[in-house]
């Protein structure tokens, strides 16, 4: 009797990665922290498999509120494609800038990363961390604007390289990130400036500890450019906790630290994110 050759089908959506490890999606649709872009792949799919996300972020600050959707895709743990509309409210500030009480400026963002070197999760045994190199188009929908308090356009590409290593045995991940960039509060008051132009270096970093299966806490730090006379910008900070019920769904809540923005000093507040996906 002749063995039975059937091989079983492969499951190309099989979220076959361990809880947490896709991390959640950051303000511009990347995997990663809530403001720091990590080297790890979005979703749950494994090698073998594509997974995707869908999120929806609301950060509330004295003088500001930043609201941030979209969606990414992650392709057989290699890949990761993502886009992110930002809404940056100014609410009463607006009138007092001159733009009018609740003047919005829109961005979207457009983002691919790879994975280069490395395996988070699987090469326990190897000091490499995981290493992936991505970029950012961005391209903020009040052109006039920015222009008129310094920048030079409205548009941008931000590239990255991101480092990420996984310490499953003590359950916490580090992750460091240097971003190439023109952009200004993220994009968001344009690129470039009358101060400084021309893209220089920032860095991102986090530090992430698994308490339970379900819930992480951790911090971030991400540095800014300093390129407009108008509006001098300073690091930003997050301390956070997200919560993995299931694979499906993610709550994060942090406390933010954005210093100043449009002259409107300790712009601290409150950080709400939900993703959902596979």
């Amino acid at each position: 009797m002749a063995a039975d050759s059937t091989i079983a089908p492969i499951d190309r959506f099989d979220s076959g990665k361990l809880l947490a490890t896709g991390g959640v999606s950051t303000v511009e649709g990347s995997g990663g922290g809530g403001i720091a872009t990590w080297a790890l792949i979005t979703s749950y799919g494994s090698r073998d498999a594509i997974g995707a996300n869908a999120h929806a972020t609301y950060i509330t600050l004295p003088d500001f509120e930043l609201r941030s959707y979209g969606a990414a895709i992650g392709v057989f743990d290699r890949v990761e494609l993502s886009f992110a509309r930002q809404e940056f409210d100014t609410g009463n500030t607006g009138a007092r800038l001159g733009l009018g009480k609740g003047f919005t400026f829109k961005q979207d963002v457009v983002g691919a990363k790879v994975r280069v070197l490395g395996d988070a999760i699987y090469e326990q045994d190897r000091w490499l961390p995981q290493i992936s190199i991505g970029a950012q188009w961005k391209r903020n929908n009040q052109e006039a604007i920015v222009k008129a308090v310094g920048a030079k356009d409205n548009s941008g590409v931000d590239y990255y390289i991101a480092a990420s290593k996984l310490f499953l045995d003590s359950s916490f991940l580090l992750n460091t990130t240097i971003r190439f960039t023109e952009a200004n509060q993220m994009g968001l008051l344009g690129f470039g400036g009358n101060k400084n132009d021309g893209y220089h270096a920032t860095f991102e970093g986090s530090l992430a500890a698994l308490l339970s299966r379900n819930l992480a806490v951790g911090v971030e730090l991400r540095t800014q450019n300093d390129h407009l006379q108008f509006a001098k910008q300073e690091r930003w900070m997050d301390v956070f906790v997200a919560y993995f019920p299931t694979k499906n769904v993610s709550f994060t809540a942090a406390f933010v630290d954005l210093g100043t923005i449009a002259l409107q000093q300790r712009q601290r507040g409150g950080y709400f994110s939900l993703q959902v996906g596979f």
